[in-house]
């Protein structure tokens, strides 16, 4: 159902609603709404449209409270409204958010620097839980490597990507390595490598490393090593679950959905699970180009239907992450969303 297959009257009246339970977090009386909204009508015609509108599943009564509260069909209704049919218009970001967001990003050089402060700054103004996930690496480009001798029997690869990006490996070899080999071996890799994405390393890396002739001693052995096995040492890409970033979970403790303590403490245990939590954020269903907003029982994973998502994607040259909030489904949608959409784009410049 949309926004046209309701009255003018059921439109202003749920709209009214979704305000005042996300501005005051208490259910909303026919009373209340009539004299806060100035809809025009009698408390009567409105407690009568918002038992049409509870029929129809958008708005519930929570225990004995005479007040109503929006279901998650009331939420994705208005937030359809907002992102397509523009009942409502999303005001562009307020000049101090955007001046707080840019100097909280100013002189972070890497991705992860960026994305952490970009959602320790957006959970901030929006008081939700901040989150980003980094972007894939399968199409990250090689700028540099560099081999670190280790104890007996290991180095520390470590790969410089476009955008700052450094990813770490250990390298497992037999018996010591002098020096000079390493570093004769490090030279080959970034003369052969250097320039290629980390997919086109893991599929080429025999052929373009057959015909190298190291002249240290020891180094043809090391250099046999990434011969054998880069497929799996350069296989970076999919470890994306150390690259999700949160912001402070403890911005959501004053929000009474949280002042029980349970649902904080579910909320915890969901960012705690990495893996789960970047397959969440990818697995999103767009509400506008680029941005999508899942709401309660929309997640795929049940454990998060008291939540909703916000998130957008940001762009690194040929890579696409994304940011956003998590935050209960009684959420401010407008102003989340400039938000969202402000600093996702603003993410997407720093790192063109």
């Amino acid at each position: 159902m949309s926004y046209t297959e309701l009255s003018e009257r059921e439109r202003r009246v749920l709209e009214a609603v979704i305000q005042s339970y996300v501005a005051t977090a208490e259910p909303a009386g026919s009373r209340t709404i009539s004299r806060r909204f100035g809809l025009g009508v009698s408390p009567a015609t409105v407690r009568n449209t918002m038992s049409d509108l509870e029929e129809k599943g958008f708005l519930y009564h929570p225990h004995t409270s005479a007040g109503r509260v929006p279901t998650h069909k009331a939420y994705r209704l208005y937030v359809d409204s907002l992102m397509h049919e523009r009942v409502l218009r999303i005001e562009p970001l307020a000049t101090p958010e955007r001046d707080r967001l840019a100097e909280e990003l100013a002189g972070a050089s890497t991705i992860e620097a960026i994305l952490r402060r970009a959602a320790q700054a957006l959970g901030v103004l929006s008081q939700e839980l901040g989150v980003a996930v980094g972007p894939r690496f399968e199409q990250a480009a090689l700028h540099r490597i560099d081999l670190v001798r280790l104890a007996t029997g290991r180095l520390l690869m470590v790969l410089t990507l476009d955008r700052g990006a450094v990813r770490t490996i250990f390298v497992e070899v037999s018996g010591e390595l002098a020096e000079e080999a390493v570093v004769e071996v490090a030279r080959v890799l970034n003369e052969r490598l250097a320039g290629l994405t980390l997919q086109e390393i893991r599929t080429t890396l025999p052929e373009r490393l057959r015909d190298a002739a190291p002249e240290r001693a020891g180094a043809d052995e090391l250099l046999n090593i990434f011969v054998s096995s880069g497929a799996e040492l350069f296989d970076v890409g999919g470890h994306d679950a150390g690259q999700v970033v949160l912001g402070q979970p403890s911005l959501l403790a004053d929000q009474p959905e949280f002042a029980s303590g349970e649902r904080m403490r579910r909320l915890l245990e969901l960012t705690e699970t990495r893996d789960e939590l970047a397959t969440l954020l990818r697995a999103r269903a767009p509400s506008a180009p680029g941005l999508a907003i899942t709401i309660g029982s929309e997640h795929a994973d049940p454990r998060f239907e008291p939540f909703t998502l916000v998130t957008a994607e940001y762009h690194a040259g040929g890579l696409t992450g994304v940011i956003g909030v998590i935050g209960p489904t009684r959420m401010p949608y407008e102003k989340v969303i400039a938000l969202v959409s402000h600093t996702s784009r603003l993410v997407s410049d720093l790192l063109h």
